[in-house]
Parts: C-alpha cells; structure tokens; sequence
C-alpha cells in the first residue's frame, strides 16, 4: 500500500489513478489530518508527501513520521514544486529518501517508486521475536506463527518497544510517555486498554506479554514445560 498526501486535486487523482493501474495500490489524502487517522490505522509500504499543505506542511509531517519507531525507516519521496538545492537538501536532511520535484513525468515517478520498494522490501536481518510472534520492523509488518496480522500504529508500537526491550519491566507511566509522547493527556488506562487489543490479536501468542502486577508490562519467551 502506497499512501500519497497531495492537496492538489489534479496531480493526486492523476498519481493515484497512474499508481493503481500499474498495480501499486495508492490511498490519497488531501488533508494531513485525514492522513494522520489512516496512519493510526495501518502503516503503508511507502509514502509520496508533498511539502507545500493546509493544516501542517510535509517537512513538519515528514520529521513526526521519523521519531516514531514504528515509521522511522519508512520509504518516504518528497513530491513538490520547490526545486532549490536549499529545498532538496533540507528534505534530504530530515530524512526523505528521494526528492522529485513538479512537473514531474508518471513513468518517472513510477520508477522511482518501485525502485526505492526493491531497496527497502530485501530481507530483513533485523528480524524480532518474541514465542511464536515475529516483528518486521524495516517493513512494519508482524505475524504470529508465520500469519500477518493487523494492528494499529499505537498496538505496533507498544509492541516493538516491549520485544526490542524483552525482559524488561515497564509502568504505564512510562510506557505512555515512551509510546504516546510527554505531551499526551490521557490516562494510564490507554495502556492497558491497547495491551488488551494486543493480546486478543495476537491470539494463542498473547501470554508473551506479561503482567507484572503492581508494576506494569514486559514481553517475554513462553516457558516450555
């Protein structure tokens, strides 16, 4: 799945329709906010972002999207009218993995497109693991005795924090600041609201996450008896 945030009308429903009929599904999004909801959903296989946007401008989008480490390897291309090296070089600096500036030609796009999905879809030595339950991180993806599943940006993330530290124990308090960020409002219950949700997807393979009871959570290999 390719994402496409655009708010130029023309050049999304072009792209989008260019996109899907070489068999790359394409979502688009006019508006960042629309863009943030679907990312709270599911995390796309490559993401084309336009720089000049209502609502918040795609530098901005693109530095968010590299601080989280669910998204912070993400292919990402910079779709935009600005053409100065100030512009490229600044994109580049914030983590945009290619540049290509309007007008550009659909043929091009596309082979950029696909060019820089061979790059990032090689196998994944990074591999993480936890019982039966495999996290991809290079392709954001999980699966439980070898079946991708599903979940939400929230639900990777608090997964990958706890296999990545396995073993460990976590309190929800830090936990949220970890996962959700030190400026968010809500309680401690969102935590274990999303541990539950976690462990119903995960199945059979949901007792990899522990409850350390006064403590908080951590995510550790079943015991074979």
């Amino acid at each position: 799945m390719i994402y496409l945030l655009e708010d130029d009308s023309g050049i999304r429903n072009f792209v989008t329709y260019a996109l899907n009929n070489s068999g790359l599904e394409t979502q688009a999004f006019e508006l960042p906010s629309d863009f943030w909801r679907a990312m709270g959903e599911n995390i796309p296989d490559l993401i084309l972002l336009d720089i000049m946007l209502p609502q918040e401008d795609g530098l901005s989008i693109l530095r968010k999207i590299r601080s989280v480490s669910a998204t912070e390897k993400l292919p990402i291309i910079m779709l935009t009218a600005k053409d100065t090296e100030y512009d490229k070089v600044s994109g580049l600096d914030s983590g945009a993995d290619d540049y290509v500036s309007k007008p550009f030609g659909i043929m091009e796009l596309m082979s950029r497109v696909k060019a820089l999905l061979r790059r990032t879809s090689g196998s994944d030595k990074n591999v993480l693991s936890v019982g039966k339950v495999c996290i991809y991180p290079s392709k954001h993806e999980v699966s439980v005795d070898g079946e991708k599943i599903n979940l939400t940006l929230k639900e990777y993330e608090l997964l990958l924090w706890l296999v990545r530290n396995k073993g460990e124990v976590y309190a929800r308090d830090t936990l949220l600041q970890k996962i959700w960020g030190y400026g968010f409002s809500g309680e401690s219950r969102t935590v274990d609201v999303h541990i539950r949700t976690l462990r119903s997807k995960l199945g059979g393979s949901g007792d990899v996450i522990k409850t350390i009871r006064g403590v908080g959570y951590k995510a550790e290999d079943l015991k074979v008896d």
